[in-house]
């Protein structure tokens, strides 16, 4: 009690401060994603994601090997196909733009985890992540071409795959496929609880994925509901998931505590697209310190509980940790 106690003792100086801090971000906690297109030396900037480029598969390989070298030990990639069609079919082509960016990234920098998203938003004509009929995502129709998709990139050399579309029996059918084909080896990070969320505007701008129409309510979580989104999880544990994952994660850090505190599982949180142009806007137009909010933002989705982040932030924070002011 005051005035023996007194808590600003722990914070007079850095160095103490450092010393008695409760949660340390690190770069190897990171996965960077990378948005990957046809082509040859492209590298496009995205403008509602300043900073973040549609890059062609030799450019991509390029930022890994930055990457690689600034202590980013994994990233995170997704497409932008040569043609697309009612059902995605070039999501499974073994000559596919994923596929060639594993191979190419793995030559380069054999190290590097390379992770894929799994799914066919960015893939099908319509926009939505699977077979559609009659306006509706036809759930168990979907399952069979998601297993393709994660054969080709497990042939292709890729160390983890991710499963994004929240299609139930998802987790258990590619486990079954991956393991009777003899890549029991590779593990499945589930989105497990991935919200309807109008976080993931650029996203979508990036990957040119915006749903033609109707919206993914049907089949993505609403975000008004944190036990369904445990339900989710566990039944993603229970099909085989190595680890799972929550997305958006600022607008959804009660469910990272909640899904870490109910399941000690490795867990991941995805701070999406939107949350990182907000950062990027406000600090442009000088309302906000962007390093300071950066730090804060990834150091609070560490703090509920995320084992891994994906974040466009990676870069950022693996340079100013070089520099000591991380």
């Amino acid at each position: 009690m005051y005035p023996q106690t007194r808590l600003r003792r722990l914070r007079s100086s850095s160095v103490l401060r450092d010393m008695v801090r409760e949660t340390r971000l690190e770069v190897s906690d990171l996965i960077a994603p990378l948005f990957v297109v046809p082509g040859q030396g492209v590298a496009r900037e995205i403008s509602s994601m300043p900073g973040q480029f549609n890059l062609s598969v030799d450019t991509a390989t390029e930022k890994a090997v930055t990457f690689f070298e600034k202590g980013i030990r994994s990233v995170l990639l997704f497409a932008i196909p040569e043609f697309k069609d009612d059902i995605g079919s070039s999501a499974w082509h073994p000559k596919g733009i994923i596929p060639q960016a594993i191979q190419s990234i793995k030559k380069a920098v054999p190290e590097m985890m390379v992770v894929t998203d799994l799914c066919f938003c960015e893939y099908t004509s319509h926009g939505h992540c699977g077979v559609m009929h009659d306006g509706k995502l036809c759930n168990d129709e979907t399952l069979p071409n998601l297993l393709k998709q994660a054969l080709v990139h497990a042939e292709a050399g890729a160390d983890m795959i991710a499963p994004s579309g929240m299609l139930d029996g998802t987790i258990g059918f590619l486990r079954h496929g991956l393991d009777e084909n003899n890549f029991a080896h590779v593990p499945l990070m589930s989105y497990a609880a991935k919200f309807a969320s109008s976080f993931y505007g650029p996203f979508r701008d990036a990957v040119q994925s915006a749903p033609e129409y109707g919206d993914r309510k049907t089949y993505q979580m609403d975000p008004a509901n944190i036990r369904e989104a445990l339900r989710e999880v566990e039944l993603d544990v229970q099909e085989g998931a190595d680890i799972v994952m929550v997305k958006p994660a600022l607008a959804f850090l009660d469910v990272i505590k909640a899904v870490k505190d109910t399941f000690q599982m490795p867990t991941a949180a995805y701070n999406v697209s939107g949350e990182y142009a907000m950062v990027k806007a406000a600090a442009k137009l000088g309302w906000l310190d962007e390093k300071r909010v950066m730090l804060e933002s990834l150091t609070s989705i560490k703090r509920a509980g995320a084992d891994i982040i994906i974040t466009y932030f990676a870069e950022a924070f693996a340079e100013l940790r070089k520099r000591g002011e991380a």
